[in-house]
């Protein structure tokens, strides 16, 4: 029934806007918007990101575009889970980890930094992917195993990489070391660079969390700690896992501060104002985004047990980040109806084209098990799973 509806909102959607045929075009107008009282909760900060942000036409398109091809990239990834090749085996094997309902999270982050920056997040990254570079064919490439995947096919779901993005990690919280130490790594070789590290609500009790928090704290070094608390970790809510639920304050004597997870503009404000506290050499800072994922924990999760229907309901209804930043759009007369549609009829345009391509892509060869072993690895013979097996690498 829901999934029906869905289907034909969406076809609705593109015959409005190709019936339409509006085009949006570049203009330097912008609008100004003062956010709500609660966007910001702060720990050991005596001043915060302003609640007045400016938002530009060009900027509003932007986000909207990026945020919809996350969104159509997203759900094309769910349909090709649950869809078999003429050989009877799944497009997409494995784990999958859908990142609907938080894009605001990632492209409000992403619109703050450089792309000098480094980010490193946990295993819902597919978003992350695109937003630091990698095109939405290489993306769903590496989800089916093909080798055009932006890791070559290997990497799956879980492990995906590109310029200044390290992944894509399949260990719960064990990016957020890594996280510091590349922030260490830009800090000794004397850039101005700051490191995101990301993990979400279900890692924030992990150990290393806070070994990594005070190696930060003792060096200053430029790393922002962001929890992504999408309010369960796998099916346990923070409540029940969680003693302290207000993850911001978790870094103790490190400044934290928690923000609006679905408005990306508030995203976008607090990650500038975070990123310029970094590169003053004050240190580091935990920023918690209070967001909330639509789907259940992976593929594998029907996300209906631990909680309501309702409660679903509710959250797309009131707290979808898209409709959030339509909603600015429409407020600031920085677009009409027709052209946000336009945006994204473009995006899911996009989206389609780019996995008909990587539906046509090779599947990896038996022989790729024998290659990137090691760096250099040279002509060398490498035994397979038993004794009888064995291939040279190239």
């Amino acid at each position: 029934m829901l999934a029906t509806g869905k289907k034909l909102a969406r076809s609705a959607l593109l015959l409005r806007a190709a019936a339409s045929n509006c085009r949006w075009q570049s203009t330097n107008r912008s609008s100004t918007f003062t956010l709500p009282d609660d966007t910001y909760k702060l720990h050991r900060l005596d001043s915060s990101p302003s609640h007045k942000v400016t938002l530009t036409r060009d900027d509003l398109l932007s986000y909207y575009y990026d945020m919809n091809v996350i969104r159509e990239m997203e759900e094309t990834a769910r349909d090709l889970y649950q869809k078999t090749d003429p050989n009877k085996k799944k497009y997409i094997r494995g784990f999958l980890h859908l990142y609907v309902g938080q894009e605001a999270c990632a492209v409000g982050m992403e619109r703050a930094i450089t792309k000098e920056d480094a980010v490193i997040t946990a295993y819902r990254c597919h978003g992350w992917t695109y937003l630091r570079g990698a095109s939405v064919r290489s993306i769903l490439a590496e989800l089916m195993g093909r080798d055009t995947g932006c890791a070559k096919g290997k990497g799956g779901s879980m492990h995906m990489y590109t310029k200044n993005f390290y992944g894509g990690n399949g260990i719960v919280g064990a990016q957020v070391p890594l996280g510091a130490g590349i922030a260490f790594a830009l800090k000794y070789n004397g850039t101005d660079r700051v490191c995101l590290s990301l993990y979400g609500d279900g890692a924030a009790n992990q150990g290393q969390v806070f070994e990594a928090y005070n190696m930060a704290a003792l060096w200053k070094l430029p790393c922002l700690f962001i929890c992504e608390n999408n309010v369960y970790g796998m099916g346990t809510s923070v409540a029940r896992a969680s003693a302290s639920t207000d993850f911001y304050t978790r870094g103790d004597y490190i400044p934290g501060i928690k923000v609006n997870g679905q408005d990306v503009l508030a995203v976008r404000e607090a990650t500038k104002w975070c990123a310029d506290y970094m590169r003053a050499g004050k240190g580091p800072l935990v920023m918690e985004l209070y967001t909330y994922r639509f789907h259940g924990h992976s593929m594998s999760d029907p996300g209906k047990i631990y909680r309501s229907a309702e409660e679903v309901r509710q959250a797309r209804d009131l707290r979808d980040p898209i409709f959030i930043l339509r909603r600015y759009a429409l407020e600031g007369n920085l677009a009409t109806t027709e052209e946000l549609d336009d945006v994204a009829m473009k995006a899911q345009q996009h989206v389609e084209a780019e996995k008909e391509l990587a539906m046509k892509d090779s599947v990896l060869p038996p022989s790729e098990l024998y290659t990137h072993i090691y760096t250099n690895q040279g002509d060398m013979v490498v035994r397979g799973s038993d004794l009888y097996t064995s291939n040279k690498t190239v």
